[in-house]
């Protein structure tokens, strides 16, 4: 048998991102065969332990997916808004819009109505995802009502959930961050996201309804982590919409706190009319309003995205 230098061997064309922490898929069954509890067990309630891009170019793309299946709590705002704020901290980003209503499409300048190839394409034709990607104030994936066929088109396909994980593999190491918004359900199309993703952030409205879900979504994500994606957890929960002059959305996030401690970002979205008026104008709040408190409050969740997890897992 001829002798391998370990120096020769050359690692660079993997472009692997570290865990230094998380275990490997051999170790989490060799856990579950030592405690068969740990088939059943939960979300976990501390933040997943993801790889992280420290500067610009680096290798280890972080890929989240923004998800909750309760429509109309800033999703695609925080989606396009956190991207852009990466884009300024010098990072390369990539949206993917995985909604069928295309919003975050719309919010850049863009007419679903009128796109010939989409996610959709993506997804379902296996047409490259290079081949969607529109430069915008960050690159985007676009979507287009085709979309909503999507389910039903993929339902037939062998390894459906994996979809966009593979369509990323092409685009992968160009970005430090590529963000995915999902539609409001935890249908296929959000599960392919969870599949993909290294992580979840849950943007989550300052209202009692509003948290009932995260139970559901929780389930969901432990599925997913069970058979498809080991490593995938939730990374922060995000109040948005929150109103500090009423009690009730003060009472709201002291709720999520309660239940889900320092998964809670510190930074609160507040509501405001600047968020409506940015997408008429085809552009995120940094770029309609860069110097206001909404622009000021994405930028700050950004820097607890990069910094957040592993100041929490030291807390």
């Amino acid at each position: 048998m001829t002798e391998v230098n370990p120096e020769q061997v050359e690692l660079a064309d993997f472009d692997q991102p570290e865990f230094d922490d998380v275990p490997t898929l051999d170790e989490v069954e060799a856990a579950r065969e030592e405690d068969p509890s740990l088939h059943d067990s939960p979300v976990a309630t501390a933040p997943i332990v993801v790889p992280q891009a420290p500067t610009p170019g680096a290798t280890g793309t972080r890929i989240i997916a923004l998800a909750n299946q309760k429509g109309g709590v800033a999703k695609t705002t925080t989606t396009l808004n956190l991207g852009v704020a990466f884009k300024e901290m010098g990072y390369n980003v990539l949206l993917v819009d995985l909604d069928p209503q295309g919003n975050l499409t719309m919010s850049q300048g863009l007419n679903p109505d009128t796109i010939e190839v989409s996610m959709f394409d993506v997804l379902v034709r296996k047409i490259p995802i290079s081949d969607v990607i529109e430069r915008r104030e960050v690159d985007l994936a676009v979507a287009s009502i085709d979309l909503a066929g999507a389910e039903l088109a993929l339902a037939s396909l062998i390894g459906r959930e994996r979809s966009l994980e593979k369509a990323l593999i092409e685009v992968r190491d160009k970005y430090d961050f590529i963000l995915v918004d999902t539609p409001p359900s935890l249908g296929l199309l959000t599960i392919n996201a969870f599949v993909a993703a290294t992580g979840v952030i849950v943007p989550v409205q300052c209202e009692y309804l509003a948290l009932r879900g995260l139970v559901q979504l929780e389930n969901t994500l432990a599925m997913v982590r069970e058979n498809l994606n080991p490593l995938v957890g939730v990374e922060g929960i995000v109040p948005t919409m929150y109103d500090s002059r009423t009690l009730h959305a003060r009472e709201a996030v002291e709720i999520l706190e309660e239940n889900f401690g320092d998964l809670v970002f510190k930074t609160r979205i507040r509501k405001t009319v600047r968020y409506a008026e940015a997408p008429v104008k085809g552009s995120s709040v940094l770029g309609y309003d860069p110097t206001g408190t909404a622009s000021e409050a994405y930028r700050e969740l950004a820097k607890e995205v990069l910094h957040g997890a592993e100041a929490r897992e030291h807390a």
